[in-house]
Formats: C-alpha cells, structure tokens, sequence
C-alpha cells in the first residue's frame, strides 16, 4: 500500500542532512547518466498557476514528480513517488517543508563543494520561508561562526535571526545594509524575490562563494551582470533548467558575455569531472533552479524514515 505523509509527518521525520545526502545522491546520479530530469512546466491562469516537475533516479529505484500551485492565498506542494520497476505508487508527500528544506540543501551541497573549507562568515539576503532552509544548510555544511542577514522585512528580521541561531548554534544578526552582508563575506547567499540586482559586484570579496536561490524565471534577478562576470566559476544543478529559467544568467547568455558551453553541472564537480574551485582567490558561483529529482531523493530517504518509524497513513491503492 502507497503511504501518505503529511506536513507535520515531514517536519518530525526529515533533517538537513538527510536532505543534504538525498540532493547530493541526485546530483551524482545525474552527472552518471543514472538519473532523468525534465525541466518544471508550467501551466498559467490569471489567478492560478500550476507548476510541475518530473524524473526518476533508477539506481534509487523510483520515478516521480511534483506538482505545486501558487496563489494569492498560497501555495499548495505535493511529491508522486512510484518505483521505477513496477510503476507501483509508493508516497504521496505534502511537500511544502520538504521544499524548503530541500532548496537549502542544495546551497549547502554547493557551498560543501564549491566555498573554501576554512570559510567562517556568510551573508544571506532574505528572511523567509525559503531562507530558513538555506541558512540551516549553510551552517551544516561549512564551518560558519556569523551569518549577517538583510531583509527588507525589517520587521521580521530580528526574530528569524533569533529563530536561525537557536537552530543552527551559530550567530546569526541582522545588518542594516546590503554593503554590510556582501563585504567580508566568504560565502554569499540570495534567496529573494527580487527583480532587480540585490548588491554591487565590486563588494564580493576575493574567494568568496555565492549561491543564488532566487531567481527561477525571466523576471526575477538577484544578481547584476558585473556580478557574474566576476566570478571564475558558474555552476548551475542542471545546464538545460538553467538555460530556461535562471533570471540571473540570461541576459548575458543573450548578450554573448556567457555561453552555455560555460555552465558546469554540481554534479560535474561532485563526480570529479570537472575542477570546482581551484585557488583560494576565485569567486564561484551556484545558480540553483530546483530539480525533480532532488524533490526525489529526498522523499526515498523521508519514505525510508517514515516505514522505519512507523508513521504515515496507508492510501487505498497501489
């Protein structure tokens, strides 16, 4: 019988490191040729759009999707999982933390690869729902004493910076300035809504790292065009999803001060075809989308906690 998990199932069970190991799994599997992913579609109306993803990692056994509306009234996040050899469904996740958990990880799998090992100080801009995933994976991955956050949502602010230092065990303070998060940084990180470039490229310190979480689409960009030029690395999760929606990377490739054949794959790096950071000087950069099957690996992983644990409800169907 197929499991359902709800969202308060997903809270008590899932980590960030088992979503850490689950996005990793994916990448590498993806960069073996193990793993199919195809790019989220989208489906518009004036009030309601619904966003689909889909693959299937088969050396993991399962093949699936997830599909999410936005509204003005929120957002609604469900994961399919089927094997892979039976087509049999296995889970049906609401996936909303498993989302936000998952997109941190990614940052966290990158900056793990991709930051210098020895970097103590990052800078995050964004205090939402998303950037709670994003500073919890930072702080599991790098050996981090300070994260300086900027929001402009000074009202929320304090408290998220509360919240994060409690969770992660590293101080994390609010700034009052984007100049102030970027300057001194070893590790940068976006996850805004933004549609104009958040900081000025001549504040990235040399050897930084920068993960940019944020901009899904064409009208979304974090990051200036100076910015990218800077850096002597730029990796994507997967060359064709960025390629279609990478709001930050774009309008170079359109302008031919980027080419495709530029953008390296995390999973590249992760298997070693391909150098990550080679001096402590280089900036790198990090252009996460999102991928279906980092939704998947992270739910084989939550399905296994689940039966193991004994929780979830038996769906009537197979």
């Amino acid at each position: 019988m197929a499991l359902f998990l709800s969202e308060n199932d997903v809270k008590n069970l899932l980590t960030v490191e088992m979503a850490m190991a689950g996005v990793e799994s994916a990448h590498r599997d993806l960069a073996n040729g193990l793993a199919v992913d195809t790019p989220r579609a989208r489906s518009r109306l004036p009030q309601t759009v619904l966003h689909i993803l889909q693959g299937a990692l088969p050396a993991q056994g399962v093949i699936g999707y997830k599909a999410y509306t936005s509204n003005k009234s929120g957002n609604r996040f469900l994961v399919h999982l089927f094997d892979a050899g039976t087509g049999k469904l296995k889970a049906v996740i609401e996936a909303d933390y498993l989302g936000m958990i998952r997109t941190g990880a990614a940052s966290g799998v990158a900056a793990r690869w991709l930051a210098r090992p020895d970097s103590t100080v990052a800078g995050v801009f964004g205090a939402g729902w998303q950037a709670e995933g994003h500073v919890r994976a930072i702080c599991a991955a790098l050996p981090l004493e300070r994260v300086k956050v900027f929001s402009r949502k000074a009202d929320k602010l304090q408290d998220f910076c509360s919240r994060m230092s409690e969770m992660t065990g590293v101080a994390v303070d609010p700034v009052d300035s984007a100049e102030e998060v970027v300057r001194g940084s070893d590790v940068v990180g976006t996850v805004t809504t933004a549609a104009s470039p958040l900081f000025d490229a001549n504040w990235l310190e040399p050897g930084a790292h920068i993960n940019a979480a944020g901009s899904n689409s064409l009208i979304r960009q974090e990051l200036s065009e100076p910015a990218v030029r800077r850096c002597d690395l730029v990796t994507v999760d997967a060359v064709p999803t960025a390629l279609a929606e990478s709001g930050d990377l774009l309008p170079l490739l359109e302008k031919g001060r980027l080419h495709s054949r530029q953008l390296v794959e995390l999973g590249e790096v992760i298997v070693g075809r391909h150098a990550g950071r080679t001096s402590v000087e280089q900036i790198t950069l990090f252009e996460s989308q999102g991928m279906a099957i980092q939704d998947l690996a992270v739910a084989v992983r939550l399905l296994a906690a689940a039966e193991a644990a004994g929780i979830g409800r038996e769906l009537p169907m197979e």
